[in-house]
Formats: structure tokens, C-alpha cells, sequence
């Protein structure tokens, strides 16, 4: 089977859950024998990145994908201009169209085309929002075009896949009505657990400093928790707009000297700092999923999460089992759940592994590449 897959970032260029979805996908692709073409936008300079089978086809410059902290309108237009062009010339090569969702556009030009050549089509919803949300997120008037195009999405025909059970709902409510399918895993790594190395009092962020990931404030609720457990230290890891503001918040609240900022690192470096961490925690307003919760449980870590409307990650969180959900977007919230965390030790670390053995077979992507590959067949 020809198979096109479109998304406009991709592993390990960037490091977002959804490029490794899709990377794990042409993967998986690749080794049970169909030939698999990546539309992406070029996140590089010199050479594309390599998958082993898959061709890279760079469409636009990457450009400026986030402005003011928050996803720029051009460089998803251009890519999904030159989506539509390339699909033009090219689509009659594949029998499935297999995209990425958001940003929109390039799902609505494979849309289009599609009347041409006939593939079928298929889209990962990562995330869907609600008209307020697109709003609070880019004003009245663009926030509301952009939910315009959303709607018109979930309008198209095509074969959907979800990832949380907040987003296959959310779906539904905006009045998709086609086939659906949440996504039982997106978990890539070890299926053996990896034990805790040397524990160490430190909280690890890893993620984009992006407006809606809520940097500073994570600042501020590992404050709080420093006043009452003055060993912790604080690791951020990624880089992203909001950066600067977060190391502006620790030197206002003068924990400075307890704050490293590593900016982006290898996946290796990562889940070595998981694996010695205290807990991994995480602010964040918007989560279509939280792969950093299973990542972390995977070496024992707990894991500090934010309760919200739009946070799909709470879903993979027990209190008391592998980690803690903070109720509020407080410092004072947040920095007492760090401290629940750190202070239940080894015996929350142990229930964090035994969560993980008890769900890896469900979590982990293979069972979920195995749903999609069988899709292919099935739609008409």
C-alpha cells in the first residue's frame, strides 16, 4: 500500500508527541512492506532527517511557527498551500492520505484533492477545542475563524483517530460523524520498566515553553514546594518563547540558583533525568495526551499534572499511585502537590512501576499502529 503521511513537524528535528507518533507510524509502516512518503515543513538546514524506507519531502520553510507564545497562521497556510500543490501533482501515487489534523490546512487541502484521485483519508486528532477556548487562545475574531476551520475539519469526510477520551468526546460534540477510534497508546520505549537510579530532589519539566504549557507559573509552584522541602531543585528542559520569562519568575522569587535551564537535549539525556528525578511535573493548560506521563512511570517517576478543561493528560494520573493531579492552576496548588510527591519517596515510586507493567501493554504505540494499518483497508 502507498501511503502519504503529512504533518508539519517531524522526529527527531522536533520532539513533540505528535511527530513521534507519526514517525513511529512510518516506521511500523516501512517494516510490514508499504511504501511511505512524510510531507513535512523544513525544521532544518543542510540535510532532511532520515527514517529508514520513508522519503522526506520538506515542502516550506519551517519559518516562524510560534509568535507572541502562540502558533503563528503563516506557516501552516504556506505548508498547507504547498500540501495541496504537491497532492495536485502527486496524489494519484497514493492509496491513503494519512495527516495530522492540526493545523487544518493541509487536512482540508487533502480533502480537496481527494475528489481527484480518489485515496482515502485519515486524520490524528490530537486535540480538539471549543469555541471559547479558540478565543482565550487568539482573540475573538481570529479565535473564532480559527474554530471555523476546525468545524469544517470535522466536517470532511475522513476515518478519525483520537488520543484521549477528551478529545473523542469533544469530536463528537463539534458534530463529527464518521468512523472514530481513540488510540489505546503512543508509548514507543522499553516495555521493562528501567528502575530508579540514585533518587534525587529534583522536579523535571521537559516540554516546549510555549504560552499554554505555563512555564513560569510551574516556576512558582516549585517555590512553594522549596519552602517546605528546601533540598528541591528544578530542572527545565526545551526551549520555546516563554523561556525567558521563566528564568525571569526564579530569579523574582530569588530560587534562581536551584533553576537549570538545559534548553533542548538528545531523548537519552531525558529519560536519564527522569530516571533519577523526584517527580516530573508539568503545568501545562493543554494537553491532547501526556506521553511524559508514561515515559516518566517507565522509570519509576511519578509524575505532577494541572486539572483543566483542555488537559488530556489527567487522564493518565491516579493520585496516590503515579503521581499527584494539582485541583487548581495555583503556585500554592501546584507546589503542595510537588511536595505530596516528594515526600511519599520510594513507596509511590514502586506503585508508579507496578502502574506501568499494569498498563504498558495498552499504553505503548504498536497496538495502535495495528488499529490504523487495518483502517487503511477498511475505508471506502
Amino acid at each position: 500500500m502507498r501511503v502519504c503521511l503529512v504533518y508539519d513537524h517531524v522526529y527527531p528535528t522536533t520532539v513533540g508527541g505528535g511527530e513521534r507518533w507519526m514517525h513511529d507510524l512510518a516506521v511500523a509502516l516501512v517494516a510490514a512492506g508499504h511504501d511511505v512518503t512524510y510531507l513535512t515543513m523544513r525544521h532544518w538546514t543542510g540535510a532532511p532527517p532520515k527514517i529508514d524506507g520513508v522519503e522526506i519531502v520538506g515542502l516550506v520553510p519551517a519559518g516562524t511557527v510560534y509568535a507572541e507564545g502562540r502558533r503563528s497562521l503563516g506557516p501552516p497556510a504556506r505548508f498547507g498551500l504547498a500540501a495541496g500543490r504537491y497532492l495536485l501533482r502527486h496524489g494519484g501515487r497514493f492509496d491513503v492520505v494519512h495527516t495530522a489534523a492540526f493545523p487544518f490546512f493541509p487536512m482540508l487541502a487533502a480533502g480537496l484533492v481527494r475528489r481527484r484521485f480518489g485515496y482515502r483519508l485519515v486524520a490524528d486528532w490530537y486535540e480538539v477545542w471549543s469555541r471559547g477556548y479558540w478565543q482565550r487562545y487568539a482573540g475573538r475574531i481570529v479565535g473564532t475563524a480559527g474554530w471555523l476551520v476546525q468545524r469544517r475539519c470535522v466536517r470532511l469526510r475522513h476515518r478519525a483517530f483520537c488520543i484521549s477520551r477528551l478529545t473523542d468526546r469533544r469530536l463528537l460534540e463539534e458534530g463529527f460523524r464518521g468512523e472514530h477510534t481513540i488510540l489505546p497508546g503512543l508509548y514507543a520505549g522499553t516495555v521493562l520498566p528501567a528502575p530508579g537510579m540514585v533518587l534525587e530532589p529534583v522536579v523535571v519539566y521537559a516540554g516546549r515553553h510555549v504560552r499554554e504549557k505555563r512555564v513560569p507559573l510551574l516556576v512558582e509552584g516549585f517555590a512553594a514546594a522549596r519552602r517546605a522541602v528546601p533540598s528541591l531543585r528544578l530542572a527545565l528542559y526545551g526551549d520555546g518563547p516563554e523561556r525567558a520569562r521563566a528564568e525571569e519568575m526564579a530569579a523574582r522569587l530569588g530560587v534562581a540558583e536551584a533553576v537549570d535551564c538545559f534548553g533542548r537535549r538528545p531523548q537519552e539525556e531525558l529519560e536519564d533525568a527522569f530516571s533519577r528525578a523526584a517527580c516530573v511535573a508539568s503545568a501545562s493548560e493543554r494537553e491532547g495526551y501526556g506521553l511524559i506521563v508514561v515515559e516518566a512511570a517507565a522509570r519509576g517517576t511519578p509524575s505532577v499534572v494541572v486539572a483543566g478543561p483542555e488537559n488530556a493528560s489527567t487522564e493518565l494520573v491516579l493520585d496516590g499511585v503515579n503521581g499527584a493531579v494539582a485541583r487548581e492552576a495555583t503556585a500554592e496548588s501546584i507546589g503542595r502537590s510537588i511536595v505530596e510527591v516528594v515526600d511519599a519517596g520510594r513507596a509511590l515510586r514502586d506503585t508508579t512501576l507496578e502502574w506501568f507493567v499494569d498498563n504498558a501493554a495498552s499504553l505503548r504505540s504498536e497496538r495502535s499502529v495495528e488499529l490504523v494499518t487495518r483502517s487503511y483497508g477498511e475505508i471506502r
